[in-house]
């Protein structure tokens, strides 16, 4: 009986100790919440992971949230959305810009990425230098627009459905940055 009663325990506290108990997620060290807020709308954890650079540099962990219904077809569809990431080198601003230039170029029609591109520059202009630890977030509100924020600090919004379409297609579009780090994202195997 004595042993049963210490299996118990022992079962109890390992949940009581798991990421599902605590509310969080924790990727190579880095915790995210499994729910967010998008607007008014809650947003479920739908993947983490870490994206390697050269294979074997690591670059940075994300978390990317939608809400539980979406399926991830319709991931760039005017529905909320939500995409945390932390970084574990130094990037300056101007690296961002070019990496958000030719990551949505690489998803859009040239003419698309074209019409897009005031509001591409718009984002592009609120970038600012990360350290080690830093974490941008973009959160989009259909009819609002995409926030960006660093470390929790918004930096400012850039409206359009058809931008944040764009801009989330740098990860889970169709040309994604890394196949399987999207796969990872959307939580599909």
């Amino acid at each position: 009986m004595n042993t049963l009663l210490i299996a118990i325990l022992t079962v109890t506290l390992a949940l009581a100790a798991s990421p599902a108990a605590s509310g969080t997620v924790v990727v190579e060290g880095v915790r995210f919440a499994e729910t967010v807020a998008a607007g008014d709308a809650a947003l479920s954890l739908r993947g983490a992971g870490l994206l390697r650079y050269m294979v074997f540099i690591k670059a940075y962990v994300a978390a990317f949230y939608l809400p539980e219904t979406v399926p991830s077809q319709e991931v760039l569809s005017d529905v909320p959305k939500h995409l945390e990431i932390e970084y574990f080198h130094a990037i300056a601003a101007p690296d961002f810009a070019e990496a958000t230039r030719s990551g949505i170029a690489r998803n859009l029609s040239m003419t698309r990425f074209e019409r897009l591109k005031p509001a591409v520059e718009e984002l592009n202009a609120l970038y600012r230098d990360v350290k080690p630890g830093d974490r941008y977030s973009l959160n989009y509100v259909p009819g609002r627009g995409t926030t960006l924020a660093l470390n929790g600090t918004p930096l400012g919004t850039v409206a359009g459905a058809d931008f944040a379409a764009g801009l989330f297609a740098i990860w889970v579009g169709p040309a994604p940055l890394d196949e399987g780090f999207k796969k990872t994202l959307l939580g599909d195997p």
